[in-house]
């Protein structure tokens, strides 16, 4: 048995395949690929790593299996598919995850290869695994697969937790040992016991709460935005293949943009967080319809038509449109008077919490501080931005409405 001290958990044992996994490649790996990616630049204590969010979900799954009374075969396939979840993750975490999948057609959960080949397959195979429905309960896979990844996943309660502790944002903290303790199945759904509501509800206000302070914070979107450039540039530069790139660590993928000639300037910003600043910063019902729904050779050529207009380098503007909000954790089942219910039916905080998603949800347009402005002009006629319809935040040197400004 191996025993590790833990920030969240304190401290945590693994025995069997799990212990047996803890020192594989792909699992080491995770040492050196930040959780929170381009966070810590907002945050520094963020620096925390995909492993140690690894032994957490495995410490919790192995909580749930306790609680849940499932054993053997069983229980082993689920913890190592706890320690496994996040091997498939690549550099920056979540960061430039859209850019590979376009290139390879695989998410951070795609791990049957990983999975099926070298020292993780063996290490299965020694303890009577199948590597496949290994991988199929780290993709959410059958009513095991739940515990995983889905609406009441283990992985969820550690990664809240685990990222409020270390940003120092308490909107993250939830009562993960009740939560673990009140998972029932019922008819193969994954559920909370009677009398849980609010103990759902809390998981989804966490969640609510620690998108706006840390997962969306616009200096994190900025330098996710550069730094999904420049990877696409090294890409289309050198003779990196994305599928390669998938196995770097972020120290791999730094060192290679600061190696290639295309992508040095945006490397070495981002490296001494000298960031492009927001042109524009814009509220829903300020954007047209069909620029919400654009595809990435959509707002490729926008970007171009802004860059145009505003007389500057193409490579210097950066459109960011995120995905319409959305509320997965809305659609966990709680046991109410005996039946199974989705709490979006239970809840009347839900409504209100779709509300403010709506409202904090922000289209930007970024550039170097020096043509800000500029491309700010040039942004609002381009992309047709409503002014007198709704709000858009002038976000200009000088000009900042709030202390987190300044973040």
């Amino acid at each position: 048995m191996t025993t590790i001290k833990d920030s969240v958990h304190d401290h945590i044992e693994l025995d069997g395949v799990a212990e047996a996994l803890l020192d594989t490649a792909p699992v080491q790996r995770l040492r050196h690929v930040k959780q929170l990616g381009t966070v810590t630049l907002v945050y520094p204590s963020a620096n925390h790593t995909r492993f140690e969010h690894s032994l957490g979900v495995y410490y919790l799954a192995d909580q749930a299996l306790s609680h849940l009374g499932i054993e053997g075969q069983q229980a082993e396939r689920v913890r190592a598919a706890a320690i496994l979840h996040d091997v498939g993750h690549s550099p920056y975490s979540h960061n430039i995850e859209e850019l590979v999948y376009r290139e390879t057609g695989l998410y951070h959960d795609d791990v049957d290869e990983l999975l099926g080949t070298g020292d993780v397959a063996r290490v299965l195979s020694e303890h009577g695994l199948n590597p496949d429905s290994v991988a199929g309960l780290v993709a959410g896979e059958g009513e095991l697969g739940q515990l995983v990844s889905g609406e009441l996943d283990v992985d969820r309660m550690d990664y809240l937790v685990r990222d409020a502790h270390h940003t120092g944002v308490p909107y993250g903290t939830i009562d993960h040992e009740r939560l673990v303790r009140e998972l029932r199945f019922v008819d193969g759904d994954l559920v909370l016991d009677e009398g849980n509501v609010q103990t759902a509800e809390s998981l989804l206000l966490a969640r609510a709460l620690m998108n706006p302070t840390v997962y969306q914070h616009h200096v994190a979107r900025i330098a996710k935005s550069m730094l999904r450039r420049a990877t696409e540039r090294l890409l289309a530069e050198t003779r990196t293949d994305a599928s390669e790139l998938r196995r770097w660590d972020d120290s791999d993928l730094l060192v290679a943009l600061r190696d290639c000639q295309a992508t040095a300037e945006l490397a070495g910003r981002l490296s001494r967080r000298t960031l492009y600043k927001r042109s524009v910063w814009a509220e829903m019902d300020a954007v047209p319809d069909p620029l919400l729904e654009s595809d990435h050779e959509r707002v490729r050529s926008l970007e171009r038509e802004v860059a145009d207009a505003a007389n500057v380098d193409p490579e210097h503007v950066v459109l960011d449109v995120p995905d319409e909000p959305s509320m997965t954790e809305s659609t966990s089942r709680v046991v109410v008077n005996g039946q199974v219910r989705p709490l979006a039916e239970q809840s009347t905080l839900v409504s209100a919490l779709r509300a403010a998603q709506h409202d904090q949800w922000r289209l930007g347009v970024y550039a170097p501080p020096d043509v800000a402005d500029r491309v700010g002009d040039a942004a609002i006629r381009v992309l047709g931005l409503e002014l007198d319809g709704a709000r858009v935040r002038d976000v200009r040197p000088g000009i900042h409405a709030t202390l987190d400004e300044f973040n």
